[in-house]
């Protein structure tokens, strides 16, 4: 019985892909109507940190993950006491705070653009300015799908500046200690696109990533994945690397995506920098359900189940388009076309950036 935090979609696909492999799942969701409520063997719709709905998850759970980083870290630990979880709580701690995840990475030996703390709104005039002018202020923690953040270009002033904290939801006076800041600040860099890998670790220490995707995001939004890449060798063997480094360096267990900017400004070699980690299955993944002999889920709820990673044998280029909001009103369209695969993810509500759905085709 392997429990799942979270029954969104990625957590219906989990579910999906153990049923597969002959195992039942129990979910726990505050949403009743969440898409792994319609797959799961048990549901618990109760919030992550019911005391007794995680006393109930951990009596019938074997092994727990979960499907997003913002799930309460105290309900993980609270759970991590009575039965394995994984991944572990180090990879769910470093990836819900950006800051802390730009100084993992960095000490992983993985690059990442040039990033400041930013505690105060009264701040923000130099930190743009030591930052080279432009900057992406984010929130440091619970910013996903382009939510959260804000362009910064040239000096700025008090006023505007508070403005931008509130928007972000974050207090414009500032912390009394440093360490408590809600804002980070990242230089804008120059690419020519973005990359990610999936990669998967066992618990014997076994490594293997997936083909590294080419994406690319319409309103801060995943919209398309396609492999190949497109990108030559060392481009993909640098990410391949930097990937199998972050899985090390946690002692992780289960699958985790890198995203990767491929700077436009290569002299000196293939120049990537990290632009974040998801300690989960991702969705710039979701191509190796149709393209791979083992996708994504498969891998993870092996590994976490004890299992070795495999080799997953992609077998086909592909491009995995997300269908978000109304794109889902298109899927007679996709249901029509050859070596096209659909995939709809059972939500009941329709919502302008809410995604509902993906689309892989067979290149």
């Amino acid at each position: 019985m392997i429990g799942i935090l979270g029954g969104g979609q990625l957590g219906r696909m989990l579910c999906l892909a153990a049923a597969k492999l002959g195992h039942r799942t129990v979910v726990l969701d505050p949403d009743a109507q969440a898409p792994a409520a319609q797959v799961c063997s048990v549901f618990l719709p109760a919030a992550y940190d019911d005391p007794e709905a995680l006393d109930r998850l951990a009596a019938l759970a074997d092994v727990v993950t979960y499907e997003f980083e913002n799930v309460p870290l105290l309900a993980v630990s609270a759970l991590a006491d009575r039965v394995p979880v994984f991944p572990g709580q180090l990879a769910l701690r470093t990836a819900q705070d950006r800051l802390v995840e730009k100084r993992f990475l960095n000490d992983a030996g993985i690059p990442t653009t040039r990033y400041l703390p930013l505690d105060r709104a009264a701040d923000l005039d130099a930190v743009v300015a030591e930052l080279g002018g432009t900057v992406i202020v984010k929130t440091r923690r619970l910013g996903y799908d382009g939510k959260g953040q804000a362009r910064v270009v040239g000096p700025v002033g008090l006023a505007g500046a508070r403005s931008l904290f509130v928007e972000l939801g974050a207090d414009p006076d500032g912390p009394d200690q440093p360490d408590e800041g809600h804002l980070i600040a990242e230089a804008l860099v120059d690419f020519e696109g973005e990359l990610s890998v999936i990669g998967a670790r066992d618990a014997r220490g076994g490594v293997v990533c997936f083909a590294p995707t080419r994406n690319v995001h319409r309103e801060g939004i995943l919209a398309t994945s396609s492999v190949p890449s497109g990108w030559d060798a060392p481009v993909e063997d640098a990410a391949v690397a930097y990937t199998t480094a972050l899985l090390e360096a946690f002692g992780y267990v289960g699958v985790l995506g890198l995203e990767l900017f491929v700077l436009a400004d290569r002299h000196d070699g293939p120049r990537l920098v990290a632009n974040e980690f998801a300690p989960r299955v991702h969705n710039s993944g979701h191509w190796t359900e149709t393209a791979c002999v083992v996708s994504q889920f498969e891998q993870h709820i092996r590994v976490i189940a004890g299992g070795s990673v495999v080799d997953p044998g992609w077998h086909s280029a592909c491009e995995m388009t997300n269908l978000i909001g109304h794109d889902v009103d298109r899927v007679p369209e996709f249901l029509a076309v050859p070596r096209t695969s659909v995939h709809l993810y059972g939500k009941v509500e329709v919502r302008p950036g809410r995604k509902m759905g993906h689309v892989t085709r067979l290149l």
